[in-house]
């Protein structure tokens, strides 16, 4: 049937004013178009609503029943109209976000606090995975994602960048000598991630080139596990420096082949399906953290 709210305006618009050319004047249109938008409604629904004489209009039977729909319909579609006008002047709902643990506990976390206290009315649920997801299937709103983006049919706004640095322990490093150089490397106990193998490939220069391909002696699938045994002294490791920060303030992780690091940052960026007009739930989250991010909450 496909009724319109253009034809249902329109025959409402009719009886409360009385005639065509008064509906006409006040919907600002021709009084051609309103009498064939009735028309076109009265052939949908297979009746008569209005008996029209050159002096009067009147409802019929069915007129008068379906003009008390017709007003209901057209009364909760102002009602929803003005809901979302509310919501993106106060965002409100159920906002799903996702991201690998470490970013999350390191980076989000903190941030948290401030965003319920600057958005009350949105609901947040927060949830890691260490691997990519599926945006929909996993029913997310954003997604955090670090490295190199592969799928294009996300739409991605970049949030931050963060420095890839080779780190030890103190306590590693007094056991097993300090390395001096990339080959030194192959004496020492590293510590890599199970998958991808690119993040094995660390920003070192060396005689193949600027990428040097670990071995890893004890491999784990999250950054936050490296980063625990590398502060407990098991090896040496490459980490972000979102993950590691307060370790190097603190002087519990030092940063070692300085010479041979290459500067390599690794973007950050939120990741989200966008089909229409961004919800606001969504848009104030991303410009709640992208400019906390930008002020450099994760160097």
């Amino acid at each position: 049937m496909n009724i319109t709210l253009d034809e249902l305006q329109a025959f409402t618009v009719v009886v409360d004013t009385g005639s065509l050319t008064a509906a006409a004047d006040q919907l600002g249109q021709t009084v051609s178009g309103v009498s064939r938008a009735l028309a076109r409604l009265e052939g949908k629904l297979s009746t008569t609503l209005l008996q029209r004489t050159t002096r009067r209009m009147e409802l019929t039977e069915e007129g008068r029943f379906f003009l008390m729909q017709a007003r209901r319909i057209l009364e909760s579609v102002d009602d929803v109209e003005e809901q979302m006008a509310i919501r993106r002047e106060r965002p409100a709902g159920r906002l799903r976000v996702n991201a690998a643990s470490p970013f999350m506990l390191h980076v989000l976390v903190p941030l948290i606090g401030g965003f319920c206290a600057a958005y009350p009315d949105i609901e947040l649920e927060l949830h890691t995975s260490d691997r990519l997801i599926d945006l929909l299937e996993e029913r997310t709103d954003v997604a955090i994602r670090i490295g190199a983006l592969t799928d294009s049919t996300l739409h991605a706004r970049p949030l931050a960048r963060n420095r890839l640095r080779v780190l030890a322990s103190p306590a590693y490093l007094r056991r097993h000598g300090t390395p001096a150089s990339t080959a030194d490397l192959s004496v020492h106990r590293l510590l890599g991630f199970t998958q991808p193998a690119s993040l094995n490939l660390w920003p070192l220069r060396h005689a193949g080139g600027e990428q040097y391909p670990i071995r890893a002696a004890l491999s784990a699938s999250s950054g936050e596990t490296l980063r625990h045994l590398a502060l407990a002294g098991e090896g040496i490791v490459c980490l972000s420096d979102f993950l590691t920060r307060a370790d190097r303030e603190r002087g519990e992780l030092v940063e070692v082949l300085t010479d041979q690091t290459v500067t390599v940052w690794q973007p950050v960026h939120a990741v989200y399906y966008r089909n229409t007009a961004l919800a606001p739930r969504i848009a104030c989250f991303l410009d709640y953290v992208g400019e906390r991010l930008a002020a450099g909450s994760t160097a």
